[in-house]
């Protein structure tokens, strides 16, 4: 028969039991505490991460971004640059051209070189043509020495080409227009073909097919170009 308790038994066992469930909680709440704490430390280990490859990336994108502008502006200013300095070429090549058509009249005159400029350049549109009947084109203060130059380029086309005859004759119904400078045109094909050897009409074509090497002499050799006119 099991005998009651005293007070102080139960007194006892009560204070037992609230130490045992005291400690219980402190363990609880400790346990509580360290997960808590291991949970913060990664979720701020995760932040941090985040936020440091934000701010790497924020900076990688930025220095890009600086470095993209900078060769903008080195590509600008250089563009620039080599502009400006193919128009001063260019002007100077003008320059030169334009002083060369400002004295393309003093060919004329001398009446010797000038004759056998016109035979030359006569003689020329005669090979080029290959037609038994031409006519001459020319300004009208050079017919006489226009005139003199066919009969000189009509000898020697004859002979060249063991020909006995061809027409050339000057079409004084038609001259060079005002401001030509000299030299005559060929005209064949009952007027449809005209082989234009003025002296104008020279530079022109000296304009286009000696610019390349007009600016190797001025310039020197463009190391950049891969390709030559």
């Amino acid at each position: 028969m099991a005998h009651a308790m005293s007070d102080d038994q139960v007194a006892g066992e009560l204070k037992k039991m609230t130490a045992f469930i005291r400690q219980e909680a402190l363990e609880k709440a400790k346990e509580i505490q360290i997960k808590a704490d291991e949970e913060f430390a990664i979720e701020k280990s995760k932040l941090v991460r985040q936020e440091t490859s934000s701010i790497d990336s924020q900076y990688e994108k930025k220095f890009k971004q600086a470095g993209m502008s900078q060769q903008i502006t080195r590509s600008t200013l250089a563009n620039k640059t080599r502009l400006k300095v193919l128009s001063a070429r260019q002007e100077l090549l003008d320059d030169l051209f334009d002083q060369a058509r400002g004295k393309l009249a003093d060919y004329s005159k001398d009446k010797g070189k000038y004759q056998e400029l016109c035979k030359n350049l006569i003689l020329e549109g005669l090979y080029a043509m290959n037609e038994s009947k031409v006519v001459v084109r020319a300004r009208k203060e050079d017919y006489d020495v226009v005139k003199k130059a066919i009969e000189s380029a009509k000898t020697e086309y004859k002979k060249s080409m063991d020909l006995k005859e061809v027409k050339v004759e000057l079409d004084e119904k038609n001259p060079q227009p005002e401001g030509c400078s000299g030299g005559a045109s060929v005209v064949g094909g009952g007027g449809r073909i005209d082989i234009n050897n003025t002296l104008d009409e020279r530079l022109k074509l000296l304009e286009t097919d000696a610019l390349p090497m007009v600016r190797t002499s001025l310039f020197g050799k463009n190391e950049n170009r891969r390709f030559t006119d």
